[in-house]
């Protein structure tokens, strides 16, 4: 039966298959290939969960106020989540806010009586990712190794290409699971009836 755990250790493991390599034990076991994925493997996770609005990987948190007021423009600060990867939206009584952030801050318009509720995508576990996610990071770890341990580009460039690919199907799958939004139409009848 094939190895269907989703481990960092795990995805790292078959991308040094994909490459030719061999199965790396622990990421301190002294081979190139661990070596290579321990140096990488979590700067490729976080950059390809912030690319996206992955539903896997979104929560919402209430947000607590900072007490150092903004300067100007804006009326209250509030502090990120501690697991907060890219920011999707801010909303007051479930309407969307227009916001800013500044360093690890998000401005805006709020009051204190106001609940502010952050969507964002946060750094999700490997067991809790979904398969067409974890091919999409095994084929971009195994890129990177091909070029960094099997010395071999056109193998690499392969694996980057297998890695677009998936990636670009994870984003349509995951794209799905959320209720389908309906076209606001009634400004282009309106235009067309005039």
């Amino acid at each position: 039966m094939p190895d269907v755990a989703d481990s960092a250790l795990d995805i790292c493991s078959r991308a040094s298959l994909l490459t030719g390599g061999a199965i790396i034990a622990s990421f301190s076991d002294g081979t190139a290939e661990a070596d290579v994925a321990n140096a990488v493997y979590e700067d490729i996770v976080v950059t390809a969960l912030s690319d996206n609005r992955w539903r896997f990987a979104t929560k919402q948190a209430e947000l607590s106020v900072n007490v150092t007021a903004p300067v100007s423009r804006w009326d209250a600060a509030y502090d990120f989540p501690a697991d907060l990867l890219m920011l999707n939206a801010v909303t007051i009584n479930d309407n969307p806010i227009k916001y800013d952030v500044y360093g690890s801050q998000v401005y805006c318009n709020a009051v204190s009586a106001d609940t502010v509720v952050a969507d964002y995508v946060y750094r999700a576990l490997e067991a809790d990712w979904p398969s067409y996610f974890v091919m999409a990071v095994q084929f971009k770890v195994a890129s990177i190794l091909a070029v960094s341990t099997a010395r071999d580009g056109q193998l690499a460039s392969i694996l980057e290409g297998q890695a677009e690919r998936q990636m670009i199907k994870a984003r349509r799958l995951d794209s799905q699971q959320q209720t389908t939004r309906k076209l606001n139409t009634s400004r282009f009848i309106a235009q067309r009836r005039s």
